[in-house]
This record gives structure tokens, C-alpha cells and sequence, in this order.
């Protein structure tokens, strides 16, 4: 069975909520899911899953958390298969700005597919982005395989 690991942060809820609509979309198509939120205890190693999806909201000027990047490290090395997800806020930093930790983590991770960003909470038409996205990342996911 596939399975994904789905680590994220979050202080507002707004990423959580992002990650759990991702989950529940992959466990509706019978994919086999661990979520983890970032700093809570034991981390799962991103060795015992096909996908890893990270997702983190940006800080402080366009930062990604340090807790985001204590997990990068305490994984230390570079999973294959990673997927970004990532909430922001325009209002601070403007579009130069806005979820660029999530495009930092694409990078590092040199995921060949766009990061999702969510201005702040998923919630109304962002939502129907989530579920395009997650599907898209079935897709491509399926796609490296054959």
C-alpha cells in the first residue's frame, strides 16, 4: 500500500487545517497516511514512507520557523518524493514574501512540483485549491512510478 507522511507546522491553525483536508483527500483514495505536527515528539522517518509532504506557514519577514528547520535537520538527509504546502499572509511582506517558506523548502528539497500556498486559512475557495493540488500530487506521484 502507499503510503504518505504528512509534517507540518503550525501555530494559528491555518497549516493544520491545510494538512488535514490533504489527509483526508489521500485517505479517500485508500493511500495510508501519517500526520505529524512538527515539534510534537517523536519524528517519523520519512524512510518508512513513499511521500513525505511538508508544509509550514512563513514568519517574521519571509523566515521559516525553526522548528521547521530543527525537523529538516533532525531528518537529516533529503527524502525523495517531497511535496510543500505552505500558508502566508500578503499583508506582511506582499507577494515577494508571501508563503516563501514553503518555495525555501521546495527548493531545498528540489521538489519538482509547485508548492501550495494558502493565503492564511483554507477555508472557501482556497479550500477547492487544496484538493486540486493534493490531486495534482496523486497524479505526479503516480506518474514518477510508471
Amino acid at each position: 500500500m502507499v503510503s504518505f507522511l504528512i509534517a507540518y507546522a503550525s501555530w494559528s491553525g491555518n497549516t493544520e487545517e491545510v494538512a488535514d483536508i490533504i489527509e483526508e483527500i489521500l485517505k479517500e483514495k485508500n493511500i495510508e497516511v501519517t500526520s505529524y505536527r512538527i515539534g510534537g515528539g517523536v519524528i517519523p522517518s520519512p524512510r518508512d514512507y513513499d511521500v513525505m509532504m511538508i508544509g509550514s506557514f512563513t514568519w517574521d519577514k519571509g523566515a521559516t520557523p525553526d522548528e521547521v528547520k530543527d525537523f529538516v535537520a533532525d531528518v537529516g538527509y533529503k527524502p525523495e518524493n517531497v511535496y510543500v504546502f505552505g500558508t502566508g499572509d500578503t499583508q506582511f511582506g506582499g507577494d515577494a514574501l508571501f508563503c516563501s517558506a514553503a518555495v525555501k523548502l521546495a527548493k531545498f528539497y528540489e521538489s519538482d512540483y509547485a508548492p501550495l500556498r494558502i493565503e492564511q486559512s483554507p477555508r472557501g475557495t482556497q479550500e477547492e485549491q487544496v484538493v486540486k493540488w493534493t490531486e495534482g500530487v496523486i497524479q505526479h506521484w503516480t506518474n514518477l512510478q510508471e
